[in-house]
């Protein structure tokens, strides 16, 4: 529903991956003791929660209620715009949370349309089994969208809820500019955004058990760059003892692409950008809208006395769209921070998708074609430089049905299947991790982009979701396969292993060669297997770091 409340008021390197993912993703406070359960009164079987800042009244769906639209912190708006979340004030009526609230301020991702949303886009949607219940497992979902666009009320949770038990929580959380825009007068890049996510997390320890939850049972999960967002809590100071648990799915730590690699204009990709660079590129912006030039200070008032319009534009959205680290609520950049064991001591579940990489490449075949094999080694030579020769033995484009599927392989080992692992290795140093490679070549295409002719979209970035949400239609092999993960998931939740006490099937990270699970449908497709020498990760992790100009953006 849209909100009814309207909107307060030098060129950039193209960033590789904010536009295909937003596609495919949009496409696709205090108070006395909680009450034991929730409470049900009123209007017919509308459901009603007493939570901290007063009464809720939901809606009731048969196995499961949901409560949408709650804001957790106050509208980030007026002088509020680019400061810490606020606490949400206090009630004495009952909060009508019978539909989402207003998505952030937000520009479409691909093709036409205005822009979207508000910048008072500080709600929470709240997910529970029917009937009463008390200590169930709490997860809180952070949506991907790079950073830019994505809202909470796009993931509907209920097979989560009705069949794992468990009270899911989805968030929004500032984007853009909005969201990760740093300054002088700010004092650097506060990452405005995560921190409106540790807001709606001290939301929820506060409230869980009100619905039903457990306060000390909270499972933070996460996709792209709500996984990159899990990584960010994993290692942020301000959000120890916010969360007990950990879910990652492909948004590791270390995900990198290497330059060039989608477009020659594109540069390394770096989801995690030091704070210098924000603060520089926020003090540009600021001249160029104007506010430039001011006495020390007044620079800020300007800026936050524009409309919301003047801000949200494809250029600001896309440049302030990294996580700066180097500051206050992220110390250090998140993947040296795991190898060097100063992250939170909770279990981790992380995985990635077998063909990550296909839907990226297939926004930029058409401009940027892989052009037989001759063109497949350009590509190689150009991303990789002296390390081609070796990718090349690795990936022969032979052994593929095109070139432009050896590339795809080559990136999605390279960006995403081999940095998780890595970064698992990291992480098992210190608590248990449990591992995943989602397999399902069939998996169902909810993004609305039709596959090109002879590229198949196969196990592509986000194609797991629609087996954990209500997304898509499932055949009965791969609705098998959805309980199954959404058993995994919720008994990950509940007790921080996704094993049942009969049934051991998924190992523990454990390295120097460690096993993870591979989730595919039909007899045999769930079994252990050992990713790292089928994708080449002694290749990939013993490559230099790329050096090319970063393109910077989250995903």
């Amino acid at each position: 529903m849209p909100d009814p409340r309207p909107a307060r008021g030098a060129r950039v390197r193209r960033r590789p991956l904010g536009a295909p993912l937003a596609a495919l993703v949009l496409l696709c406070a205090a108070g006395s003791g909680p009450p034991a359960a929730v409470a049900v009164a009123g209007e017919g079987e509308r459901p009603v929660v007493r939570t901290a800042e007063g009464p809720v009244r939901g809606r009731a769906h048969g196995a499961y209620d949901t409560f949408q639209g709650i804001p957790y912190a106050a509208p980030p708006t007026g002088p509020l715009r680019w400061r810490p979340p606020r606490p949400a004030p206090h009630r004495t009526g009952v909060l009508d949370a019978g539909a989402p609230g207003a998505p952030c301020a937000q520009l479409p991702p691909l093709g036409p349309g205005g822009p979207s949303g508000s910048e008072d886009c500080l709600f929470l949607n709240v997910t529970v089994p029917a009937g009463r219940g008390r200590g169930r497992p709490v997860m809180v979902w952070f949506h991907g969208g790079g950073f830019r666009v994505g809202s909470a009320d796009t993931y509907r949770p209920e097979p989560l809820a009705v069949r794992g038990d468990a009270v899911v929580v989805t968030v929004n959380y500032r984007l853009g500019v909005f969201g990760f825009f740093g300054h002088p007068e700010l004092g650097g890049a506060p990452d405005f955004g995560l921190a409106d996510q540790q807001a709606a997390l001290r939301w929820v320890r506060a409230n869980a058990a009100r619905f039903g939850g457990d306060p000390e049972r909270v499972t933070v999960f996460g996709e792209s760059a709500g996984g990159l967002s899990v990584c960010a809590h994993l290692v942020s100071p301000g959000s120890a003892g916010l969360f007990q648990r950990a879910i990652v799915q492909s948004g590791s730590c270390s995900t990198t692409i290497p330059p060039y690699s989608l477009l020659p204009t594109l540069g390394t990709y770096e989801p995690f950008v030091p704070e210098e660079r924000t603060v520089s590129a926020g003090a540009a912006a600021a001249g160029a809208l104007g506010c430039g030039g001011r006495p020390a200070g007044r620079v800020l008032d300007c800026l936050r006395g524009l409309e919301t319009g003047r801000l949200l534009t494809a250029e600001l959205m896309e440049r302030f769209s990294g996580v700066a680290y180097g500051n206050a609520l992220l110390p250090a950049e998140p993947a040296r921070a795991l190898v060097s064991g100063r992250f939170h001591r909770v279990p981790v579940m992380q995985g990635s998708n077998l063909d990550e990489m296909r839907i990226f490449l297939r926004q930029t075949l058409a401009a940027y074609p892989v052009e037989g094999a001759e063109g497949y080694r350009e590509r190689l030579r150009v991303s990789f430089g002296a390390a081609a020769p070796a990718v090349e033995a690795a990936y022969p484009p032979d052994r593929f049905a095109t070139p432009a599927l050896a590339w795809a392989a080559v990136l999605s080992d390279a960006s995403f299947t081999c940095p998780t692992l890595r970064d698992g290795r990291a992480l098992a140093r210190h608590v248990p991790v449990y591992g995943y490679l989602f397999s399902d070549r069939t998996a169902p295409n909810f993004t609305g982009l039709p596959e090109p002719a002879g590229f198949p979209y196969g196990a592509a970035h986000g194609f797991e979701l629609s087996y954990l949400f209500t997304m898509a239609e499932l055949t009965e092999p791969q609705r098998a396969l959805s309980g199954r993960m959404t058993d995994y998931w919720t008994r990950f939740a509940r007790t921080g292993s996704p094993n049942a006490p009969d049934s051991p099937l998924w190992p523990r990270f454990a390295p120097p060669a460690p096993s993870v699970l591979r989730l595919a449908p039909g007899a045999g497709g769930i079994r252990r297997i050992d990713p790292a020498a089928a994708h080449h990760c002694a290749l990939w992790d013993g490559l230099p770091a790329p050096a090319s100009p970063a393109s910077g953006a989250g995903r």
